[in-house]
């Protein structure tokens, strides 16, 4: 229990903040580059780089703006590049997902060689970019989500995604024993020191609204069925704890500010870190507000960001990593 302090004028707060080297000296909370990872998006037989409209200032990469970007990140100091491909062609199974030559795995094999050793080289490991369907999943014969069919399919993900040169896999489809199956399919292949990301408490959200364009997403209906309940806040210590027991190396809370109090359940129980996104819709709120003269854009970057390693967070998942480390080295 914290002590009672005693009251003014005995106690004034305010001495430790009048005077920004003050301020600067008694933070409680600091951001460092290190702390960031940039998502990417590249697109199959780009010719050039292709702006999302409603994420202002994120592109669909051309695997030369790719190349470009990868060398602007490892400048910075960030902490690694989480790749995400957007495929010209999708069927049922997502197979393009798994095809060596598909746009994720080029992809992985052009960040490895280019900043594999200063970055850490993330893939989303879900299959609902290469769905006709957009889920996260492949579907049975009444259409709905098949989880057990579904994991057969990351098993070849990830090895796919391992071959081209992947250190950190992003199980982000929701999957019951998807953690535990894709393990198991690593260490059997030789892939041991493949690390894994379980995004363990990941909510049925609105805010990812504007990641659907920025993936192309096909989807038909909702993913209520495997993502979690927005008023679930013990589900989702419930989904972290599982996948810790079931060999995560790091989980993660999505989307970040509004699920400030998963974030804190989860930093105050897990023995691996803990990471946050912070999503789509909660860029393209901050880029819009700023826009129109609303808010100060970069404090509230800097807020946003500040408030998710409050909470908890070692380290975020943030469309503004790049950006914000470049600022902050001025």
């Amino acid at each position: 229990m914290t002590p009672t302090p005693p009251p003014f004028p005995t106690t004034r707060p305010r001495r430790l903040r009048q005077s920004a080297a003050w301020r600067r000296l008694v933070a409680e909370t600091r951001l460092h580059p290190a702390q960031l990872v940039l998502p990417m998006f590249v697109r199959e037989n780009a010719d050039a780089p292709l702006p999302i409209g409603s994420m202002p200032g994120v592109q669909q990469h051309s695997l030369d703006s790719f190349r470009e970007e990868l060398q602007r990140a490892a400048a910075a100091g960030i902490g690694g590049v989480m790749l995400f491909g957007v495929p010209e062609h999708k069927d049922a199974e997502g197979s393009g997902a798994t095809d060596p030559d598909g746009i994720l795995n080029v992809a992985t094999r052009i960040a490895a060689d280019e900043v594999g050793s200063d970055l850490v080289v993330q893939t989303d490991l879900c299959l609902d970019e290469f769905t006709d369907h957009g889920h996260c999943g492949v579907l049975d014969a009444q259409g709905r989500v098949d989880n057990d069919a579904t994991l057969q399919r990351y098993r070849d993900m990830a090895l796919a995604q391992a071959a081209a040169g992947s250190e950190l896999l992003g199980l982000s489809g929701m999957m019951d024993g998807q953690v535990a199956v894709i393990r198991s399919a690593l260490d059997e292949a030789g892939y041991a020191d493949v690390a894994l990301l379980a995004y363990a408490a990941k909510y049925a959200s609105a805010f990812y609204g504007p990641f659907r364009e920025a993936v192309q997403s096909s989807l038909q209906g909702d993913r209520r069925t495997y993502q979690l309940d927005p008023g679930n806040r013990r589900e989702g210590a419930l989904e972290v704890a599982m996948d810790v027991a079931e060999g995560a190396d790091i989980v993660m809370v999505k989307p970040a500010m509004s699920y400030l109090d998963v974030l804190a359940d989860a930093a105050a129980s897990s023995p691996v870190p803990v990471w946050a996104y912070q999503v789509s819709g909660e860029y393209a709120m901050i880029e819009a507000a700023a826009a129109h003269g609303w808010i100060d854009r970069d404090r509230a970057i800097d807020e946003s960001l500040q408030s998710i390693v409050r909470a908890g967070a070692d380290a975020v998942l943030t469309y503004w990593a790049v950006e914000a480390a470049e600022r902050w080295a001025r």
